[in-house]
């Protein structure tokens, strides 16, 4: 079956977590794991081109350098 284009935010969706701070975070490595699910096979560095090119309300938090990131849901509005 081939993977549809509305999948891949439906995987997006499915990777968002809560952590115990009630912030709302989503690892590049979650999203690629959600989206293999679903037929798609993305890299680290195209999960990531895909967050930042789709999303405006997700900043990087990742605690170290590499492909592997960690993304937080922010409100620009305070």
């Amino acid at each position: 079956m081939m993977p549809r284009d509305y999948e891949i935010m439906f995987a997006f969706r499915r990777a968002i977590k809560r952590d115990i701070a009630g912030r709302y975070t989503i690892s590049t490595v979650d999203f690629v794991k959600e989206l293999g699910r679903l037929n798609w096979h993305y890299t680290l560095r195209a999960a990531n081109t895909w967050i930042e090119t789709h999303t405006t309300t997700f900043r990087d938090i990742s605690p170290s350098d590499g492909e592997a990131r960690l993304f937080q849901v922010f409100n620009p509005n305070g």
